[in-house]
């Protein structure tokens, strides 16, 4: 995937952080195996991975999520407190390539416990960035890993890392290994009932085929037999070509489509016109980078609200099992 422009200076940015964390830290000699209150310091690098590390630590572990509710996670800057909370952490979660400034932080901590969800559900191509404005000659931006970084969007996808999870929460508390396995089951066995959600949810659509403002659901797309069709690339704030909007007109028409699909985190702009152009309605379909509202929404509550709107969308009558 790419590494968009504002980034780039972040980037640098986040290096001055390191630097002036890690002189702190040596100062400050190393930190325990565990907090004051017992329990293994996490860091998870965004909302999917933060939702891991609770479900499967629960009780036992202190949760730090670098990127706070209702941000989007592309956006995200380092401060050198943040910084350091990486270098003591017992584990790390995180998704090598989504967040520039998370791997570098990543690279230099001495935890021997980094859990990149790549290395569990390598990442697919799935063109993200085609017909973005400032993409290359064959319309493509080539910065940075390829790669569609979406992959909890397919729960088949999001089990396995929760698998790899599970384990290395283990290496790294023994004394609580057997909850850890416990928790890492139980979590298994709800996404395996979701994923049979969607299959049974979605075999009966009248069309297979969805439009969505930003390109987050080729996993999900690819899983379930779907098309997707994205406005914009792996960058939800891109302008699209005017070619680009073209293909997508031309999709929707050719393929009865209803609605435009747009995300919570992100101005809903570009998808309101490309309705509008059409004739059609928007609808939510949550990418689940964040939730806006913790106290209220998690994984599982909103993947189950945008398989009913898919539902709607693609007229599809099976009710979820």
């Amino acid at each position: 995937m790419m590494i968009r422009r504002r980034t780039r200076s972040s980037i640098a940015l986040a290096a001055t952080a390191l630097a002036a964390s890690l002189a702190l830290t040596a100062c400050g000699g190393s930190s325990s195996a565990q907090d004051a209150n017992g329990k293994l310091k996490v860091v998870a690098s965004f909302y999917p991975m933060e939702y891991l590390a609770q479900q499967i630590g629960k009780d036992h572990v202190a949760v730090t999520d670098l990127t706070a509710a209702g941000v989007e996670p592309h956006d995200l800057e380092l401060t050198a407190k943040q910084v350091g909370t990486v270098q003591k952490a017992d584990a790390i979660l995180y998704l090598k390539g989504l967040q520039p400034t998370v791997d570098q932080a990543v690279a230099q901590s001495g935890s021997k416990h980094k859990i990149d969800a790549t290395a569990a559900s390598p990442l697919v191509d799935h063109h993200l960035d085609e017909g973005a404005e400032g993409g290359g000659a064959d319309g493509h931006r080539h910065e940075g890993p390829a790669g569609d970084p979406h992959i909890w969007l397919d729960p088949t996808r999001y089990a396995a890392v929760a698998r790899s999870v599970g384990e290395e929460f283990a290496k790294a508390d023994p004394a609580h290994a057997e909850d850890y396995r416990r928790n890492t089951d139980d979590l298994v066995g709800r996404l395996t009932a979701l994923d049979e959600q969607f299959r049974t949810g979605l075999k009966d659509a009248g069309t297979r085929t969805f439009v969505t403002s930003h390109a987050a659901f080729g996993y999900l797309a690819e899983h379930y037999g779907l098309t997707q069709v994205a406005v914009n690339g792996v960058d939800p704030e891109s302008e699209p070509t005017p070619a680009r909007l073209a293909e997508v007109q031309k999709a929707a028409k050719d393929n009865g489509v209803t609605t435009i699909f747009f995300e919570t985190l992100v101005s809903p702009k570009i998808a309101d016109t490309v309705a509008k152009d059409l004739g059609l309605r928007t609808a939510v379909l949550d990418p689940l980078e964040g939730v806006k509202d913790p106290a209220k929404d998690d994984y599982l509550t909103v993947m189950k609200q945008n398989l009913a709107n898919l539902q709607a969308a693609l007229g599809a009558t099976s009710a979820a099992s």
